[in-house]
């Protein structure tokens, strides 16, 4: 177990920030590889990669984790951010809880698990890039036909090693209202497009998403993000824009929601889809929840739910509508943080649970 805080430690001091995943990528192809696993790379883009394992035949037990972490952010670090160094039980660096610590474990677990039982079942290994900004490397994977139709979908975002059972969904549209510019001093000559815009920020406050809330997941909300307009203070903008976040509950319809928004809008605004996730959920009487908790997991308890989003929303439907849970070492409240640190015991503790939900599941 020692090992998989190591190749924590190793993802660690590589700089992954918003890019550069076919650093990390190779010395886990490498890894898997010599246990045995069929190795393929898939490059998003240059120098983002990311790649897929595969073991055995049939329908596979799929694990995940992403390869990219955000930026450091303004704010001093006291510890060196790539420099993956532990204090007691803390092992510092950007990426220790989202989510390198989870991918050295899932490895680790998966090689313990080969290694140990030989071929009876399949076990798939999917490493994605650019899941902090939207899952891009993941649907990559997708349409590239990567990814299979499997049994169970783990996935080892932070959740402190509770078994979590999905996650709300995110529809991000871009609102763009149009005008016609002018002198400021005569704005009756043109159409201002910031107070249309107005006008549409007005109209999504009070905007109701039609559907109950889930009895887990919660309500579906909405928020106005950013706003921008104007190119300088003595004329009439023509042109204005609000990003509007949309956050959905499972079964909830993202084409339909789009549409309501829009009728609701009127003609003042057009929509443009930036983000498209639905939302995951798998029922807590499921076997592979019961597995991962007899495993050692934390049980779901009065809170299942993720409250970020994760790859998942992707890979789901490419493995088939498998059961879904989010499970993994990091601590939740460390995503994005400065100085953001990852329990050591933590990670010994997900390759046990991996490792003993493995031996039942594949």
């Amino acid at each position: 177990m020692d090992d998989a805080v190591e190749l924590t430690r190793e993802l660690i001091r590589i700089d992954s920030v918003g890019g550069g995943e076919a650093a990390v990528a190779e010395p886990l192809a490498r890894r898997l590889s010599d246990a045995g696993f069929a190795v393929r790379t898939h490059e998003h883009a240059p120098g983002r990669t990311g790649l897929v394992a595969r073991w055995g035949t049939g329908e596979p037990v799929t694990l995940t984790g992403h390869l990219d972490t955000v930026p450091l952010g303004g704010q001093a670090w006291r510890h060196a951010p790539h420099g993956a160094e532990i204090d007691g039980d803390r092992l510092y660096g950007r990426g220790s809880s989202d989510m390198k610590a989870g991918v050295a474990a899932l490895v680790v677990a998966a090689e313990r698990h080969v290694r140990r039982t030989g071929p009876k079942t399949a076990l798939e290994l999917v490493f994605t890039v650019g899941e902090e900004t939207g899952c891009e490397g993941a649907a990559d994977m997708v349409a590239a036909g990567l990814v299979s139709r499997s049994r169970a979908l783990l996935v080892a975002e932070p959740t402190a090693n509770r078994v979590l059972l999905g996650h709300k969904g995110a529809l991000w549209l871009e609102a763009t209202t149009r005008g016609t510019t002018a002198h400021g001093s005569m704005p009756h000559l043109g159409d201002n497009a910031i107070y249309k815009l107005a006008r549409v920020i007005g109209a999504v406050e009070t905007f109701d998403p039609g559907v109950p809330d889930h009895p887990w997941l919660g309500p579906s909300t909405v928020n106005v993000g950013t706003v921008r307009g104007g190119i300088n203070v003595n004329s009439v903008p023509d042109l204005a824009a609000a990003t509007i976040d949309l956050r959905t509950v499972a079964g909830q319809d993202h084409g339909r929601l789009r549409e309501r928004l829009q009728a609701a809008l009127g003609d003042e605004a057009t929509l443009d889809v930036l983000v498209d996730l639905p939302a995951i959920w798998t029922e807590p009487d499921d076997p592979v929840v019961r597995t991962l908790v007899e495993a050692g997991a934390g049980a779901p308890g009065d809170h299942p739910a993720a409250s970020y989003f994760t790859d998942a929303s992707v890979l789901a439907v490419a493995c088939g509508g498998a059961p879904t849970v989010v499970c993994g070492p990091g601590e939740p409240e460390q995503a994005h943080v400065t100085d953001e640190y990852c329990l050591v015991h933590r990670i010994e503790e997900a390759v046990e649970i991996y490792s003993t939900a493995l031996a039942r599941l594949v």
